[in-house]
C-alpha cells in the first residue's frame, strides 16, 4: 500500500519515494517480499499522481541497487501497479481486483510506509495465515497507557497494558475471506484489514498474532527517516535483509 499522500512527512516529494541508503523507501518493501518468496505475485497500489515518480524511480533503480552492493535482480523485480482510491479502502480493493477470490490463495497487506519488514517476518507471518487462515503483525505495549474520559471533561485513567497489542503489518488472510469481508462491510472505513476482516463474525473469529517487531516502525514524521535509515543498516549488518 503506498497510494497515501504523507503529508506529515514534511517532504517534496511523496514519502514513498525517499531514499533510504539511495534506495526509495517503497522498494525494500518490494525487495523484502521478493526475497520471502521470488514466486510470489507482488501488488504496489500507487496514488494515480504517483506514477510519473515510479517512472523515474525504476530508471534510477538499477545504479542504487548495485551502490549498495545488493544483486542487480533487485532492480528488475516483477511488479504489477495499481492505482489507489479516495481511501484506504478503496485502495486495497483496486489492489485486490485480480486477486483469486479463492481459499488457497492468501493474500498480505503491507504498508510501504514499514520498509523495515524483513523475509523472515513476512514468511512467519504467511505460514500461520496459511495454518489458521489470517495472520497480523502485533507487539505487546511496553509503555504505561492512559485512556481519556470524554465524558469526564477529558481526564484519563490508568489501563492495564497487558490488555492491548500494537498492531502492525503485514496483515495476511485468504483471499476468499478478504473478498468477503469487503462485500459484507461495504462502505464502511476501518484503520487496518484486520478490524474489517474480523466483522465477518466478531463473537467467534480471532485475529491471529503473528510476531512484530520495535523495528517495524511507521515512517510517519520528517524525524523518522533517519531513524529509519539506520535501522536499516542495522538490518544489513546482521543479514537480515
Amino acid at each position: 500500500m503506498a497510494a497515501g499522500e504523507g503529508r506529515r512527512a514534511g517532504t517534496d516529494i511523496p514519502k514513498q519515494f525517499v531514499k533510504l541508503l539511495g534506495i526509495p523507501m517503497l522498494w525494500w518493501s518490494v525487495m523484502a517480499y521478493y526475497k520471502a518468496d521470488p514466486d510470489t505475485c507482488i501488488k504496489v497500489v500507487l496514488h494515480p499522481g504517483f506514477f510519473d515518480d515510479w517512472d523515474i524511480m525504476l530508471q534510477e533503480l538499477p545504479s542504487q541497487i548495485t551502490a549498495l552492493g545488493m544483486p542487480a535482480e533487485l532492480a528488475t523485480i516483477k511488479v504489477d501497479v495499481r492505482a489507489g482510491g479516495r481511501s484506504r479502502s478503496e485502495s486495497v480493493m483496486n489492489g485486490m481486483m485480480s486477486v483469486p477470490d479463492d481459499d488457497d490463495t492468501l493474500v498480505s497487506i503491507h504498508d510501504a510506509a514499514r520498509p523495515m519488514i524483513t523475509p523472515a517476518m513476512i514468511a512467519e507471518n504467511w505460514e500461520l495465515a496459511a495454518r489458521r487462515g489470517n495472520a497480523t503483525a502485533q507487539m505487546a505495549a511496553v509503555d504505561s497507557l492512559r485512556i481519556l474520559r470524554e465524558d469526564d471533561n477529558g481526564i484519563s485513567m490508568p489501563v492495564d497494558r497487558s490488555c492491548f497489542r500494537i498492531v502492525q503489518t503485514p496483515q495476511t488472510f485468504t483471499a476468499s475471506g478478504l473478498h468477503k469481508a469487503f462485500r459484507v462491510t461495504a462502505g464502511e472505513e476501518f484503520t487496518d484489514e484486520a478490524s474489517r476482516f474480523q466483522q465477518l463474525d466478531p463473537t467467534n473469529i480471532r485475529i491471529v498474532e503473528s510476531p512484530g517487531s520495535s523495528s517495524n516502525i511507521k515512517v510517519t514524521h520528517p524525524t523518522d527517516f533517519a531513524v529509519a535509515e539506520t535501522l536499516l543498516r542495522l538490518q544489513l549488518e546482521k543479514g537480515e535483509r
